[in-house]
């Protein structure tokens, strides 16, 4: 017992550990946890706040943990079936009248790159770089609406893709923000902060007038990276003015000349790399500051 007793006591003590010390998952069993968009430490999903910085985790209660390397080494992440607030409250700076706040069900979930589209990609897709900032990591852009849709076609139907079923498409600009957002209601995906959008993103304030290489900024809290800023990514709906009241699964306007592009760029202000900041082009521009990302719509 004199032996006993003390070991039973350090046991107590060591077991009495608070609920938000940092988790380190043990080889070969599953946890639970999520990373903080933060400082990018790993935090059970249980915790109310990280204890590496102290960053409210509310927010990550449903983050997505899986993902996916398809058959050109794009990196795919697993976006949950949802609700969320489409656009912005009337009281957000830099809003513009376009952006009617609106709550929208997306029903199914999907799968969307983890980054932009890379020129490397592109290039073993299309044979070809249109790039004007040439670099193997770097988005690709100068690239039309059209000629994304001919990418996430000619995709599919690689080998790899088709025997697995995968299909590959443009966002819808509901399935973008939603997946922008990451369960969060504020101006930008880290918060309202907009001093704080160099952390995340590439805009003019940061920039030096030039995109760069993805995946350098942090990743929103479902681990995608670059939704605010680098290139503007184009959707696949037509651009019009949103319904008055709820939506489920919203594809856009049914007419009109406009295709919608989401996300701001290297060469604009802070206000246009909002969650909600709704841009639109016509299918066949093409710019250095737009490019894309793909979503997945079979789930295999």
């Amino acid at each position: 017992m004199r032996v006993l007793l003390p070991l039973l006591l350090v046991a107590g003590i060591v077991g009495c550990g608070s609920e938000t010390e940092p988790v380190t998952p043990s080889a070969g069993t599953e946890t639970k946890v999520v990373t903080c968009p933060d400082c990018e430490g790993t935090v059970s999903k249980r915790a109310a706040t990280c204890p590496h910085c102290g960053a409210p985790l509310s927010r990550h209660a449903t983050a997505p943990v899986e993902i996916t390397t398809n058959s050109i080494g794009m990196k795919l992440r697993l976006i949950p079936a949802g609700e969320f607030m489409m656009g912005s409250p009337e009281t957000e700076s830099d809003r513009e009248n376009n952006e009617t706040q609106h709550r929208v069900s997306i029903t199914k979930a999907f799968y969307l790159g983890v980054t932009e589209v890379t020129q490397k990609q592109y290039q073993k897709v299309m044979g070809t770089n249109p790039s004007e900032f040439k670099g193997p990591q770097n988005p690709v852009e100068r690239v039309s609406w059209a000629e994304a849709v001919e990418f996430c076609g000619k995709l599919s139907a690689m080998p790899a893709e088709k025997t697995s079923g995968h299909v590959y498409r443009l966002p819808t600009e509901a399935e973008w923000e939603y997946a922008c957002r990451s369960g969060t209601t504020t101006a930008y995906s880290f918060g309202d902060d907009a001093s704080r959008l160099g952390d995340y993103g590439w805009f003019r304030g940061n920039s030096d007038s030039s995109t760069h290489p993805v995946g350098e900024k942090k990743p929103n809290a479902w681990g995608l990276y670059d939704m605010n800023g680098n290139v503007w990514e184009w959707c696949q709906d037509r651009y019009g003015v949103y319904p008055g009241g709820s939506a489920t699964d919203p594809t856009g306007a049914t007419s009109g000349s406009f295709r919608v592009c989401r996300g701001g760029g290297w060469f604009h202000f802070a206000g246009y790399c909002r969650s909600a900041y709704r841009d639109w082009r016509t299918p066949e521009y093409r710019f250095s500051y737009l490019g894309f990302r793909v979503l997945r719509s079979s789930i295999k």
